[in-house]
């Protein structure tokens, strides 16, 4: 896994997964990478990238 995608804390996300931090408490959450498939969750994606100001496209497999 590149360094890039370390945690702080060192913490990794296990092999197939990715990290989201959400909330004011920057809250962490392991989300399997099959879910960037769903569609649902692509729109989901798509209304934080407006919201916040994010690129989502980048995160798609």
């Amino acid at each position: 896994m590149p360094k890039q995608f370390q945690q702080n804390d060192g913490r990794r996300a296990p092999k197939g997964h990715f990290v989201v931090y959400v909330g004011e408490e920057l809250r962490r959450l392991i989300v399997p990478l099959s879910y960037l498939k769903n569609p649902t969750f692509s729109q989901l994606l798509d209304k934080a990238a407006e919201e916040y100001g994010f690129d989502s496209s980048s995160l798609l497999i």
